[in-house]
């Protein structure tokens, strides 16, 4: 008998790709629909569509195995600080640019606009994540850009029609030349991390004060964002104290700005995207918001940004899940397909679970970010930091069971797998750290008590039917009236919150059964480890999540 060679393998899986990433998302249609983004359903499954051919998830890959270089000089020894990157990069952020993800709800304001890009942005993010970052830094810093007056620099003249652009343009330029740019942020230093008071970076005024606001800075960032990008917000300070700065990549003269790269950072992951160390040699830059709110300042940047850390590992999540899905819906052991088998098709279900509630978290709050009433307000500034802990720790475990789930061949770098496993930790540490969103969670509770207790009694009011979600929330409402121990427990308060509100976004789900399994598998256990939980309706619950999951799960 001849034996089997390598041309004869059987019962092998390769990742998924060649399918529509919004025609197969059930979770992610309905969270259109229902957070107000109907109108862009065709656009949408256009870029789905358009995500899903196999050239363009080959780009995601192709991008992070050559990730970008830093060319110090040019071949005659002029500085240039420049940095060159694989085509694949180019070719995925042109498709950024062209579907408005870094500016179209700025640029074409209407009802539901943040809840149609972040679907958009939520798709992207399955295919490649370090293009999310010069995408969401650009359309954090528009808001706040748009509100400066002409001065030494006349933003609404010379940069919100570029910012406004569908045109990627890639070229190292002065702005005069440009058809699009892009815009970073810098905000961290050696010395302090997150505690950005504690930043040494000093800006000197150009001019005698209250004649300018053009400054010189002098000191440097550890983690430049997006060191191509044709301007950067920045933290310096100044006699104020903590400013903001517009530090642009050339000066209005032509010049190139003193910003000198030291190094390019070797990341666990996000190797796509670039993140440098830079010196500020005498850099000019712009003050943008008031003398001494350089937080308060950046932090409106922030409040987009991290928006988009849930979005993105919503994002993650949905990717490792439908590659689990699709390898044990195919793969065959001990006789029968993995996904008959009954604690493999327990652990799908929940990791479906974790899936569709995140999307659905995520969505909400892309709708909260159109209207100040009080409820959004709090989702937007008490629930937002509190799904960036939330979301961005849970996908990290996860990933982990869906790379499991495929066994050796999902530990393997032919596959998509690892990549999307070095991805995840990212977004629970840029934008603040774990206990850096769980202290702002409490400090935004104690800033804005209106919007604390609409959120109180929109909860309170949704779990009127459920004796498991009252007790959750009861909890909940006793921890944070506990002050001096609030701190303390802070990642419970966070954690809880983000919880109690997907169970009661989950509850507009036709039918009841993915907000009832959410509460009983979330809320009402101590373990939250994937596999172990009580769906509260045993395989019928399993059927259901794994149906809405992926087509090829029935």
């Amino acid at each position: 008998m001849r034996q089997a060679g390598l041309d004869d393998a059987v019962n092998v899986v390769g990742p998924r790709s060649g399918y529509s990433l919004y025609d197969t998302d059930v979770a992610l249609q309905e969270a259109v629909a229902r957070e107000g983004a109907a109108h862009a359903q065709e656009a949408l499954r256009e870029h789905g569509a358009w995500l899903g051919r196999p050239e363009v998830m080959e780009a995601g890959r192709d991008a992070n195995a050559h990730p970008p270089q830093f060319i110090p000089v040019d071949p005659v020894g002029r500085r240039v600080d420049a940095l060159r990157f694989h085509p694949a990069w180019h070719f995925l952020m042109s498709g950024i640019f062209q579907r408005g993800l870094h500016c179209a709800p700025w640029s074409s304001p209407a009802p539901g606009a943040m809840a149609a890009r972040a679907a958009g942005y939520l798709m992207q993010g399955q295919v490649e994540a370090g293009t999310l970052c010069p995408t969401t830094m650009t359309f954090g810093a528009i808001p706040v850009l748009a509100k400066e007056p002409a001065g030494e620099v006349d933003f609404a003249r010379d940069w919100l029609a570029l910012l406004y652009s569908r045109c990627y343009d890639p070229a190292d330029a002065p702005v005069a030349s440009k058809r699009g740019v892009l815009v970073g942020m810098g905000m961290t230093e050696k010395q302090g991390g997150s505690d950005v008071r504690a930043n040494t970076t000093h800006a000197e005024p150009c001019a005698a004060p209250g004649r300018g606001r053009s400054y010189l800075l002098t000191g440097h960032k550890w983690f430049y964002s997006v060191p191509q990008s044709d301007a950067h917000l920045v933290l310096a300070q100044a006699g104020e104290g903590l400013s903001c700065f517009f530090v642009p990549r050339y000066r209005p003269d032509g010049r190139r700005n003193a910003v000198r790269i030291v190094r390019l950072k070797d990341k666990l992951g996000n190797r796509s995207n670039a993140s440098a160390e830079v010196e500020f040699c005498g850099a000019w830059g712009v003050m943008v918001g008031d003398p001494g709110r350089g937080v308060p300042t950046i932090l409106e940047m922030a409040s987009h940004t991290r928006l988009d850390c849930v979005l993105g590992s919503a994002a993650l999540l949905r990717q490792a899940t439908v590659q689990a899905l699709h390898f044990c819906s195919r793969r065959q052991a001990f006789g029968k397909l993995l996904i008959r088998q009954s604690l493999m098709r327990h652990l799908l279900a929940d990791l479906a679970l974790e899936s569709e509630a995140a999307t659905a978290l995520a969505m909400r709050l892309a709708r909260a970010f159109e209207s100040d009433a009080p409820l959004e307000r709090a989702l937007r500034r008490i629930v937002t930091p509190a799904a960036k802990y939330w979301v961005c720790k849970r996908a990290e475990a996860a990933i982990g069971e869906c790379m499991e789930a495929c066994g050796g061949n999902g530990y393997v770098e032919d596959g998509p797998m690892p990549r999307l496993y070095r991805e995840a930790p990212v977004n629970a540490i840029w934008e603040g750290a774990g206990n850096i969103m769980c202290l702002d969670v409490l400090r935004a509770m104690l800033r804005d008590p209106e919007a604390l207790e609409a959120l109180e009694e929109h909860l309170r009011d949704r779990g009127r039917g459920s004796d498991e979600f009252r007790a959750a929330w009861q909890a909940w409402v006793d921890l944070i009236a506990a002050r001096d121990e609030a701190e303390f427990k802070a990642r419970r308060i966070a954690g809880l919150t983000a919880a109690l509100v997907q169970a009661a976004v989950l509850m507009d789900i036709p039918g009841g059964m993915a907000a009832d399994t959410f509460i009983a598998a979330r809320l009402a256990q101590p373990s939250w480890l994937y596999g172990d939980s009580d769906t509260g309706h045993g395989e019928a619950a399993c059927a259901f999540l794994l149906a809405r999951a992926w087509p090829e799960s029935g």
